[in-house]
């Protein structure tokens, strides 16, 4: 039976947001064939501007659309999934860190749904967003794989990946805009502590990054420790600041960090 709308949403939140921004500022959907659903009335007046339905109803949602994506925090999913349970529902989408398919499927006891997970992050809410990507069950068919890709690639890059890596993607681009701010934010006070104003010092910090990821996306014929070479010379400034991140492990500060992270995403998956 064709349903009312073509997308159905649960979850008004920062993230749900930006997909649909993408997805209805493209014109990959009219905002008329989606409705969505949160239990704050407040997150659902946040919607007003881009004109989707909106109601309190997780039900309705799940019962009137084609595919539902299921954008909430992973520890609220026990109650999302309560109040849909023995909806008929197909086709889920869902955003969850860690929350595997087959935990989807079984929650909403529906041994028939397709369950597609994706990893996005927060510059998805600027266009500029990083997005891994399982659609495997729906790799049958055509229509259903295009409307999934145009989800996200509307807001960033899309990466296909088979589930068993989603939780090291977690680690990695899911948590790791966290990371590059915490970055940021470490060279404009040592900017502040020798002398620049905030403002100039985040101009130089923010620039730097940006040009640095820049030169590492498109150097294809250097490697990293090419281009970081590149930046020093002996016994010049830029060789001192490399040798203090290496006397304190700056790469294993990183990897540890990225551990607890995908750790925690292991904990929720079970």
């Amino acid at each position: 039976m064709k349903k009312q709308y073509k997308l159905g949403v649960i979850g008004a939140g920062f993230m749900a947001q930006a997909i649909l921004k993408g997805a209805i500022y493209s014109d990959s959907i009219k905002p008329k064939k989606i409705i969505v659903s949160d239990a704050s009335e407040q997150a659902l007046e946040k919607l007003e501007y881009l004109g989707v339905n909106r109601t309190r109803s997780n039900a309705d949602v799940a019962d009137n659309c084609e595919y539902l994506l299921i954008a909430v925090k992973p520890q609220n999913f026990e109650a999302v999934a309560e109040s849909i349970r023995g909806v008929p529902v197909e086709k889920v989408i869902t955003i969850m860190a860690g929350v595997r398919k087959d935990s989807v499927r079984s929650a909403l006891l529906g041994t028939a749904v397709k369950v597609a997970r994706a990893m996005p992050n927060l510059p998805c809410s600027i266009g500029s967003g990083m997005v891994a990507l399982d659609a495997g069950e729906f790799a049958g068919n055509i229509d259903d794989c295009a409307f999934i890709d145009s989800l996200f690639s509307n807001c960033g890059t899309v990466l296909n990946v088979p589930e068993e890596k989603l939780n090291a993607v977690t680690g990695i681009s899911g948590s790791g805009p966290a990371y590059v701010y915490l970055f940021i934010d470490g060279l404009i006070k040592a900017g502040v502590a020798h002398g620049l104003t905030e403002d100039e010092a985040k101009t130089l910090a923010v620039t730097t990054v940006y040009g640095g990821a820049e030169m590492v996306a498109h150097a294809e014929d250097k490697s990293i420790d090419e281009l970081v070479s590149a930046v020093c010379s002996k016994g010049g400034t830029t060789i001192q600041a490399v040798d203090s991140f290496r006397r304190d492990d700056l790469e294993g500060v990183i990897a540890r960090a990225v551990d607890a992270c995908v750790k925690r995403a292991e904990e929720l998956s079970d």
